[in-house]
């Protein structure tokens, strides 16, 4: 018989408590400030709607030398992006435009653009959201253009730009492509930017001291941004906010920024209750949904080279992987002039790491992804069970009366179509006896670990050992069995 997946076991230890883990934590995090040259950091744990940790280190000015805190603003820079790509959602779900609609029926200017082939796609705004535009990357170019005025901007997409590749045919991360969207979100609402994003995400999530107007913020919870250069700091510029806001441009408190992290943690999993936010949970998910173009790469952090290999796609403003240990994961960094910070979502067990630095591209990647390993190997990282649905129990039951008999009588009318052509009822009578002589009569089972509302893993346990399986149902009304597959589960080594 085919393997089956084992439930879920329970840990072996208790888990720690996240204030044991705390040292460990704010370890890895002071190492990296030294490490980096940062004058600042604050860095904080969201889980299950709460911000349970944040800690600043360091100093958000050196001159005053004033501490950083969880109300000191920093440049969130690329992070923005995810801020952007809701907005996008957002109008769409409003009917102010389609993913599919065409960019140039947002922005005129690009009407008149020459595209590098003949058979050419034109770029539509879902191919802005995940950088398969056919631009080219442009770190560093497109950080500084933050100050660029609209007006400027207007005549820099007039006058077209050269192509890396023809747009949809593979990914290509571009600030340029951002920048784009932000135009399309002003002129499909009839609002700038800035306010749009204000009064449709800040404002309604209470990040009240969150915006885009970084050089007018309180000098006193301003953290300043530096660059680490012939072994001393010195300050980068102060930018003002401009056309490629969309891509970089908004400026954070840690206080704040956990709200949006909480808001959009839960929107996991999907369910019944009421929908309160801002925007939609559904919507919210879509962000998570990555482009064809995916890669196989290391995770970040010290335990990258040991641990399996992510699957990782680009979604929208998000860089989406599955990690076998993380489950799913949402991260990106912020790489700005004077500024770097990292964020990780873990919808599945509805916790997030983020730190913010005001320090030139310091992003701090490697401390928040060791923060979640550290938290998941002390068990705090918990899975959201997904539940038993009726339909999976009354069939999962049927089969044990069907091992019980040693025939598939008690699956009369439950099964699909497909199943006796797939197995004769004589095959799966002798494939029946032939494991009871192995293991026995099976009383008992451990918990369901549903996969779905319409299969699930389980385990048997039998008289002298015990039987892994699978169940899977068909999609009819009402539902059948399309699939039952069994196998002894070896004895453990002595």
């Amino acid at each position: 018989m085919l393997a089956a997946a084992s439930p879920a076991l329970a840990q072996d230890a208790a888990p720690q408590s996240l204030e044991q883990l705390t040292p460990e934590i704010d370890a890895l995090f002071a190492k990296y400030q030294v490490d980096a040259h940062i004058p600042g950091m604050v860095y904080g744990i969201v889980q299950d709607g709460k911000l349970v940790h944040v800690k600043g280190i360091g100093v958000q000015d050196l001159e005053a030398k004033r501490p950083v805190t969880a109300d000191s603003l920093f440049r969130i820079a690329s992070m923005t992006k995810a801020f952007t790509a809701l907005a996008i959602l957002k109008l769409r779900d409003d009917g102010k435009l389609r993913l599919d609609d065409l960019a140039e029926q947002y922005v005129p200017e690009m009407k008149s653009w020459t595209y590098p082939t003949k058979d050419s796609p034109r770029i539509r705004i879902r191919d802005l959201l995940q950088h398969v535009g056919g631009f080219v990357t442009d770190d560093p170019w497109g950080d500084r253009q933050q100050v660029l005025p609209q007006a400027e901007f207007t005549r820099m997409i007039a006058a077209g730009v050269p192509f890396s590749r023809a747009p949809q045919s593979q990914h290509e991360y571009s600030n340029f492509g951002y920048a784009l969207l932000g135009r399309i979100v002003a002129n499909a609402s009839g609002m700038a930017y800035t306010d749009y994003v204000q009064r449709t995400i800040l404002t309604p999530l209470g990040m009240a001291h969150s915006g885009f107007d970084a050089p007018h913020a309180p000098k006193e919870t301003y953290a300043l941004g530096y660059r680490w250069e012939n072994d001393a700091w010195a300050a980068e510029p102060e930018m003002v906010d401009g056309a490629f806001n969309a891509m970089g441009g908004l400026q954070v408190s840690a206080n704040d920024y956990a709200k949006w992290v909480a808001f959009l943690l839960s929107a996991w999993p999907a369910r019944d209750d009421p929908d309160t936010g801002p925007v939609r949970r559904a919507t919210v998910r879509e962000l998570a949904q990555g482009s064809n173009f995916t890669s196989v790469v290391n995770r970040i952090g010290s335990t990258g080279a040991e641990a399996c290999k992510q699957s990782l796609a680009y979604g929208m403003g998000w860089r989406v992987a599955q990690d076998c240990e993380l489950g799913l994961t949402l991260a990106h960094g912020g790489g700005y002039p004077g500024y770097g910070s990292h964020v990780m979502l873990m919808p599945d067990s509805g916790t997030a790491v983020f730190a913010l630095a005001n320090r030139t591209y310091a992003g701090p990647s490697g401390p928040a992804w060791d923060t979640a390993v550290a938290m998941d190997k002390a068990g705090l990282l918990v899975g959201r069970d997904t539940p038993v649905s009726p339909a999976v129990a009354q069939m999962f039951a049927a089969t044990q009366a069907a091992y019980a008999a040693g025939n598939l009588k008690p699956l009369d009318g439950k099964l699909a179509m497909n199943f006796l052509l797939d197995r004769s009822a004589a095959n799966w009578a002798a494939e029946l006896a032939k494991l009871k002589d192995q293991v026995g009569t099976c009383p008992s089972a451990e918990p369901l670990a549903p996969t779905g509302a319409l299969s699930t893993a389980f385990r048997l346990n039998c008289d002298k050992g015990k039987l892994d399986g699978t169940l899977l149902l068909a999609p009819t009304s009402p539902v059948t069995i399309q699939a039952w597959r069994l196998r002894v589960v070896p004895p453990p080594a002595p």
